[in-house]
């Protein structure tokens, strides 16, 4: 039988890579196309082979399973394989194909190919677009800020980002240096932003206030904040007093 599904492997653990492939090996139906040891790796092979199924460790070195699907636009189903269980399992199980705990048995394995079989019918961009956007709403707060540019995986220092504008459907990441684009909503990327340093001034703007400089008066009740930078950014009603409660 010629192999019908591409499948691909990302673990940082090559036991675990082991098992999975181990275990794949009695569905003829799949063919591992590639594995990956880190993300970074991951999503190159991602682009490159286009897979059907990918298993995916969550907690690896470099980038984690999460912020990969962050960054990857490529329709695939995803069963994720991790150590783990601090996660909300069912929920995953609700956005993902499955979610396997480490160690897990070859029984198990089968429930998650079998899941995959019955759901093979149903959009793989629409599952990847409903598991990333779960993976969006997750509330944890973020000390990095991973950005996908072209072909590279720039990880950027969040001390480093002067700013974040919305421009519709993107995020526009303004650093000491450059500027990126990241498809993510403000609202999301508000509520992971460690509060001390970043601050909504507006519904377009979200500023970091190590590079805070001093906020003017524009017209009546309408203000302007200047960065030590020299941008100058629109402040809201709203904006001003979220700034006051926090510089002071």
């Amino acid at each position: 039988m010629s192999a019908k599904y591409r499948v691909i492997i990302i673990d940082d653990e090559e036991l675990g890579r082991k098992v999975i492939k181990k275990y794949l090996s009695e569905f003829p139906q799949f063919e591992i196309v590639g594995e990956a040891a880190n993300g970074f790796t991951g999503i190159k092979l991602i682009q490159e082979s286009k897979p059907d199924l990918a298993f995916l460790d969550i907690q690896m070195p470099k980038l984690t399973g999460f912020e990969l699907l962050e960054l990857v636009d490529e329709p695939m189903n995803v069963i994720f394989a991790t150590a783990y269980d601090q996660f909300a399992v069912q929920a995953f199980e609700m956005n993902a194909v499955d979610y396997l705990l480490k160690p897990f048995s070859p029984e198990r394995f089968k429930q998650a190919i079998d899941k995959f079989l019955s759901q093979s019918q149903k959009s793989q961009s629409e599952n990847l677009d409903k598991l990333k956007s779960f993976v969006e709403s997750e509330k944890k707060v973020i000390d990095r800020f991973p950005i996908r540019d072209g072909a590279k995986i720039i990880i950027l220092n969040l001390d480093d980002i002067q700013y974040f504008e919305a421009q519709d459907d993107y995020v526009l990441v303004r650093t000491t240096t450059t500027k990126y684009l990241k498809k993510q909503t403000m609202k999301s990327l508000e509520e992971k932003l460690p509060p001390t340093n970043f601050v909504r001034i507006h519904r377009s703007y979200i500023v970091n206030l190590d590079f805070f400089k001093e906020i003017e008066i524009y017209d009546k009740e309408s203000y302007r904040l200047r960065l030590t930078t020299g941008m100058v950014l629109e402040v809201s009603k709203s904006g001003y007093q979220n700034i006051k409660r926090i510089i002071s």
